[in-house]
């Protein structure tokens, strides 16, 4: 496997340091900072202590570390920084887009399958509350094509449809949308698009006005390894005069600046910056190994995982093995069984710390793999399911 050496990767796969015992293949729900973010947030932790109200006052009224910071952001993801607001989490920017999106009785708002469970949840309340309704098309299982999984998106959207919620990159099931020809489609029939991903950040090459969306938020603690608790929500212009705060603080234009729909996400009384003010060396550690590289050298992990999986159970993987539709983690089908069981098991006898999925009926393993994981511990893991499914777990 090309690149896939895992004593070139060794020097780089020190900047981690896990618990003894622990295989970490769990990335995709909470991805560790390397130890040159923590060392740059151990350095903001104390020039904030050092001087509180440079950095929580007069650095916020005139959005000098944390505008350097959404400057940094905005080139990673090609946008204007006029077109960002930090926030904790993706979940914290959808409920952001759902306080402010209008939706009237009898709207619809359109959703796949694959969608994470809480986002489901959201939008089930906020249509509940609007006298709307949240319409969740399953796709098709296999996936075979982007042209027949868009078709099946759409096949019953009608005038009601207002908005579209789809993930860049799917949670529970590791599948890359093919996001450009959704965004094409749903513009074409006049819905907005609201877009989850966290998982494509770094993973995949980010191009917000090229997709055209009205609403991206993504947490930044995934794939490119920043602090937990750091996110973002973009915001398309056409969509800005409508967005809403979910908390009312102070706001702020900062001075000589133009009143912009950022200023009620700009001051939010105390919180700790560090976490936004360490995204910039989140960047600069993965441009220092190179994006493409960091790109190939994962998804051939991935790849690997999938291989070793796939000869164990005998059960393919429901999407082709093309970088299109899986990049640095897949799911992978396993036997009929108990998913919380199994996942247990594995922490309590092997160390391995991965998520076991139940989804529509169907039982999945998704391996995800970072610049720390070596065959190894993907070995380990098809170790690990070959004795716990022996066991019929």
């Amino acid at each position: 496997m090309t690149d896939v050496d895992d004593d070139a990767w060794r020097e780089i796969a020190a900047q981690w340091t896990f618990a003894p015992g622990v295989t970490y293949l769990n990335h995709g729900s909470f991805g560790p900072p390397p130890r040159m973010v923590l060392e740059a947030r151990e350095a903001w932790l104390r020039r904030v202590a050092g001087n509180p109200m440079e950095y929580l006052t007069r650095g916020i009224e005139q959005d000098r570390y944390l505008g350097e910071a959404r400057q940094s952001l905005a080139g990673l993801v090609g946008c204007s920084s006029d077109d960002l607001a930090f926030v904790e989490n993706s979940t914290v920017g959808m409920n952001i887009v759902a306080n402010s999106f209008s939706l009237r009785p009898g709207d619809r708002v359109l959703a796949t399958d694959h969608e994470y469970g809480a986002v489901l949840r959201l939008w089930e309340v906020a249509c509940a509350k609007a006298g709307a309704e949240l319409v969740v098309r399953a796709l098709p299982y296999p996936i075979e094509s982007d042209e027949a999984l868009v078709a099946q998106l759409f096949a019953e959207c009608d005038e009601r449809t207002k908005l579209l919620v789809v993930s860049h990159v799917t949670s529970p099931t590791a599948v890359v949308m093919p996001l450009e020809m959704i965004c094409a489609e749903a513009r074409r029939r006049g819905i907005a698009v609201r877009v989850d991903g966290p998982h494509a950040i770094a993973m995949r090459d980010v191009n917000l006005p090229s997709l055209d969306c009205d609403f991206y938020v993504a947490s930044l603690h995934k794939w490119l390894c920043a602090p937990f608790g750091t996110g973002f929500l973009y915001v398309h212009p056409r969509r800005q005069a409508e967005i809403k705060p979910l908390v009312i603080s102070w706001g702020r234009t900062p001075p000589g600046a133009t009143k912009s729909w950022r200023d009620e996400f700009f001051w939010l009384g105390t919180r700790d910056p560090t976490g936004y003010l360490c995204v910039p060396a989140a960047i600069e550690f993965l441009a220092n190994v190179g994006w493409e590289r960091f790109r190939e050298r994962t998804h051939l992990l991935a790849q690997y995982a999938k291989d070793l999986i796939v000869e164990l159970t005998g059960l393919p993987p429901f999407v082709p093995d093309e970088v299109q539709w899986y990049g640095s983690m897949i799911a992978l089908p396993l036997p009929e069984g108990d998913a919380p069981s199994l996942q247990r098991a594995l922490v309590r006898r092997f160390g391995i710390e991965i998520p076991i999925i139940a989804w529509q009926g169907r039982r999945f393993v998704r391996p995800s793999c970072h610049l720390y994981t070596t065959r190894r511990h993907l070995e380990q893991l098809r170790d690990a399911l070959r004795h716990l499914l022996a066991e019929k777990y």
